[in-house]
């Protein structure tokens, strides 16, 4: 079932406007968005949302909705197209919203970074969301947009020469300055203490296709080890030194999984995906490669243990904190990656944007995400709806819009005859 017709009052509602990430999201649509879009302001406290309000000196709507509330969550759904949510840990507080929104029909974005709350998402809604016609997409920040339309974006250029399918394929993280997110650290906290205990919860996270339609469908192409470090040069000859694990890898390799299931397997059969991250190519970067990879380890397993969990929680960012603006718009980063395909070409593909990428250029990429959704249907990827992922929900529309906010989404061969 298609849309209702235009009949409701707004085009987007950014959920959780009163929190630092809200609040970035709507200041960028209260400066980017096109004459005309009907943006609301949701949130728990109607006082805080007059406070956002009148910073921004726009006269949005104010809705006001508790993540705990069904009732208030389904007026919020039929009150827009589209959702934007950045309302976390998504597993402990977004649920009923998915919920509310894929029966509704309405469009959903938001920020999440957590395989466990995705899985569920996709068990519990994805059907309900054909029906409805609604697009949930996950993941449209710094998790994971620059892993999932990266590929996207690899797979149309190789697609275009008629170059095969794509194979081996690696995102490294070459450049990166930014702020570390209170957001990210309660993801992983939540998540840490969500497996505790649970065996099979533990294996749907450990499992490198825990996010796909069907596992049974799925290649079985060896083991695929989100935390090894690499050496540069057998990715790519442009790349020296070690390179170590990407805290993220976990999460975003699995979002591009399932972008090619969903897809049909476009990306090809013998698609394997990794991301790494540059640690510079001194001849030390195999001991800050693995000295990264243990800080990992530490981290998660500090939060793991009540007596470091204290003193971490007081040292670590706390959510709904972040950088001042002066931090904010002095982050950028880039990932580069790299595939080798089926004919045995080899193809790069870049992506790039200033601003801090947890909180400037997230604000970003989730405010573009509800703007395609909402005001560039017809270029949008055919789907009947369902839990999607950037790329299958979004696609194209989505990377006119970034690159026209100034995000550079490129990708060309490597070795041309």
């Amino acid at each position: 079932m298609a849309h209702p017709a235009r009949t409701r009052d707004l085009d987007v509602v950014v959920y959780g406007a009163t929190g630092f990430a809200g609040a970035l999201v709507a200041a960028h649509l209260a400066t980017h968005a096109p004459d005309g879009v009907r943006i609301g302001l949701a949130g728990r406290s109607v006082e805080k949302l007059h406070e956002v309000r009148t910073r921004l000196d726009v006269d949005w709507p104010l809705l006001v909705a508790d993540a705990e509330d069904p009732a208030a969550l389904d007026d919020l759904a039929t009150a827009a197209h589209v959702v934007a949510t950045t309302v976390g840990p998504f597993a402990r507080h977004g649920r009923p919203l998915v919920r509310a929104c894929a029966t509704n029909g309405t469009d959903y974005v938001d920020l999440a970074g957590e395989v466990l709350f995705a899985r569920q998402s996709i068990d519990d809604n994805h059907e309900a969301a054909r029906e409805s016609g609604a697009r949930i997409v996950h993941s449209c920040g710094f998790d994971s947009v620059p892993s999932d339309l990266g590929v996207h974006v690899l797979y149309q250029q190789v697609a275009a020469d008629g170059a095969g399918e794509l194979t081996d394929t690696t995102l490294v993280v070459t450049r990166l300055r930014g702020g570390f997110s209170g957001g990210t650290v309660d993801t992983i906290r939540h998540q840490l203490d969500t497996v505790r205990g649970d065996r099979a919860l533990r294996r749907i996270a450990a499992s490198p296709y825990s996010l796909s339609p069907s596992r049974d469908d799925e290649p079985d192409l060896g083991r695929q080890d989100d935390y090894a470090t690499l050496d540069g040069s057998t990715v790519d000859g442009s790349l020296r030194g070690r390179l170590a694990p990407f805290l993220m890898a976990p999460y975003n390799t699995r979002v591009v999984r399932r972008t090619n299931a969903l897809r049909g397997y476009a990306y090809g059969r013998e698609f394997r995906y990794r991301e790494a991250m540059s640690v510079g190519a001194s001849p030390l970067s195999t001991v800050y490669a693995g000295g990264l990879k243990a800080g990992l380890g530490a981290m998660a397993l500090g939060l793991s243990l009540r007596p470091t969990r204290y003193v971490l929680d007081r040292l670590l960012p706390r959510p709904g904190t972040g950088p001042d603006e002066k931090t904010r718009r002095g982050g950028h980063f880039t990932c580069d990656l790299f595939t080798t395909t089926s004919t045995g070409a080899r193809y790069t593909a870049r992506v790039r944007a200033k601003g801090d990428p947890g909180y400037q250029a997230t604000a970003v990429m989730l405010g573009e995400a509800a703007l395609a959704l909402a005001l560039d249907r017809d270029a949008l990827p055919p789907t009947p709806g369902g839990v999607l992922t950037p790329a299958t929900g979004i696609g194209d529309a989505y990377v006119t819009r970034l690159r026209a906010a100034g995000m550079e989404l490129s990708a060309r061969r490597l070795d041309k005859s």
